[in-house]
């Protein structure tokens, strides 16, 4: 295959415009790692105790004994990487074992205290995996290290190849928006224009394997609790076996904490979690059965800044305050401002605090808001510093009319920000009311893409949780798993 690639090489460099192109996109993006290819033996790299290390086939392999203890206690590595505090990398690389086994990886400090940048949990399989993995460094060292720790298993080979770390932010073709100062004269004015997004296959997508099943789910709690229930198994299948957002609130508790623990079960799966962050004050300000949020402005400065740390460099979707931009109607012009302050204040966070972590600003849905005010509302909210924007979030619009408003909204935005739509109960459409409605169903469960442009289905609103003490459900709090509720979803009535 390296032949192969040689006299493809060789083929492209008789084509001048090939040849210009390839030399200015090498000279554009320096490669920080020295023999990645182990086309000239295996220095600079290093191995430690408990592994041997040979060439295989044009590729590396370690052979790992098997007893140790702790993952790092057979490692190989490369030291000397230059890393710069707050720009983008990319850590890709080409990985197998003979078993089925996990490992890790990281870029971190050579020497004491080998403080980390990036750590991945990786599952390797006897099939040659591409493993990408973006971060933000918080290093700025000529000392950094690329490892790969390798024990904890039985004894295995693991095999390594094309090993690569660029820095991203000058030549991906998706940059993360710059740092802003968030005007001090309008408290409605946007903070910064929407960065063009990156493809689909990038950022925290390209860095796990599938979505994340959430074993802490309501429906998944129930069904453990009640397995003798003849409603278990339908529930189970059609509902608590697929991928939904865990939601976190001032029920949370140390916000920060509990958000860690969850990004950290999916990242030990290399699986992408979806959140929802909904803390907002003043929340549900119509008189809903969702009120509540945070005390202040201020308290909710800490705990949305909580929240993101609590991500950090691992991979999420965050959606942001469902409906906070649907009910302005009820509110004064001073809650206006000040709800966008808090917002562009999330927005901010996300984009620093959780760089591998694509957020969206919730924005209503298809029957809410018209599209172009919608659009004014999350550009003075802050969407040009995240990934984009939600819509139909609890809602029950199907996904074409979703899309159909979710695309509007997106060309008053001037085109560059992506959404997503909630799906997890619009697979019958909205009959008008919002509140624990008969005759809903179950929709697309959560995949890429998407009819209409979407750049997500997601399963956001928890199918079985009760929207309030109405509808099919007067005597179930919003938030409240009812099995009732999840069988009729599930049956369509």
């Amino acid at each position: 295959m390296r032949l192969l690639t040689r006299l493809m090489a060789v083929t492209a460099s008789t084509v001048t415009v090939l040849s210009v192109t390839a030399a200015v996109s090498a000279a554009a993006v320096p490669e920080l790692v020295v023999n990645g290819t182990f086309g000239s033996g295996t220095a600079p790299w290093w191995k430690s105790a408990n592994t041997t290390m040979a060439l295989d086939a044009e590729r590396l392999r370690v052979n790992v004994p098997g007893g140790t203890a702790n993952p790092w206690d057979a490692m190989i590595g490369h030291n000397d990487i230059k890393l710069t505090s707050g720009k983008a990398y990319k850590l890709s690389f080409d990985a197998s074992a003979s078993a089925p086994v996990t490992a890790v990886t990281t870029v971190q400090l050579a020497n004491s205290p080998y403080t980390n940048t990036l750590t991945k949990t990786i599952s390797l399989t006897t099939t040659s995996k591409r493993f990408s993995f973006p971060f933000t460094s918080s290093l700025s060292t000529s000392g950094g290290q690329v490892s790969f720790q390798l024990g904890k298993n039985a004894g295995f080979s693991f095999y390594l190849d094309n090993v690569s770390l660029t820095e991203t932010s000058s030549t991906s073709p998706s940059p993360s928006p710059s740092p802003t100062t968030t005007p001090t004269t309008s408290p409605t004015t946007s903070p910064t224009t929407t960065p063009k997004p990156e493809e689909p296959g990038s950022g925290p997508v390209a860095m796990t394997d599938g979505f994340y099943v959430d074993p802490q789910s309501n429906p998944a709690i129930w069904v453990r609790a009640n397995a003798g229930d003849s409603r278990a198994a339908r529930i189970k299948s059609s509902i608590s076996d697929k991928p939904m957002a865990r939601w976190f609130g001032n029920w949370s508790g140390d916000v920060g904490a509990a958000v860690s623990r969850h990004v950290a079960a999916a990242d030990a799966a290399n699986k992408l979690p979806v959140l929802v962050a909904y803390n907002i004050p003043g929340r549900d300000a119509c008189g809903g059965h969702s009120g509540g949020g945070a005390g202040s402005e201020s308290a909710y400065k800490t705990w949305i800044s909580a929240f993101a740390s609590g991500i950090g460099n691992r991979p999420a979707i965050v959606v942001i305050e469902p409906d906070s931009l649907g009910d302005f109607g009820c509110m004064t012009d001073t809650a206006i401002q000040a709800r966008n302050r808090m917002l562009v204040y999330a927005t901010q966070q996300f984009r620093d605090k959780a760089p591998n972590a694509w957020a969206y600003l919730d924005g209503g849905n298809a029957g809410w808001v018209a599209a172009g005010t919608m659009a004014t509302r999350l550009k003075n909210a802050g969407v040009g510093n995240i990934r984009g924007f939600s819509v139909n979030v609890s809602n029950y619009y199907t996904t074409a009319q979703s899309a159909t408003y979710a695309s509007s909204v997106k060309a008053s935005l001037g085109g560059t920000a992506t959404f997503v739509i909630d799906t997890s109960r619009n697979g019958n459409g909205s009959n008008g009311e919002w509140c624990n409605p008969a005759g809903r169903k179950l929709g697309t469960p959560t995949q890429l893409g998407g009819g209409g442009g979407a750049e997500m289905l997601l399963w956001v609103k928890i199918p079985g949780d009760s929207d309030g003490n109405c509808g099919i459900a007067p005597n179930v709090p919003a938030g409240q798993f009812s099995p009732a509720i999840a069988i009729r979803l599930i049956d369509g009535t």
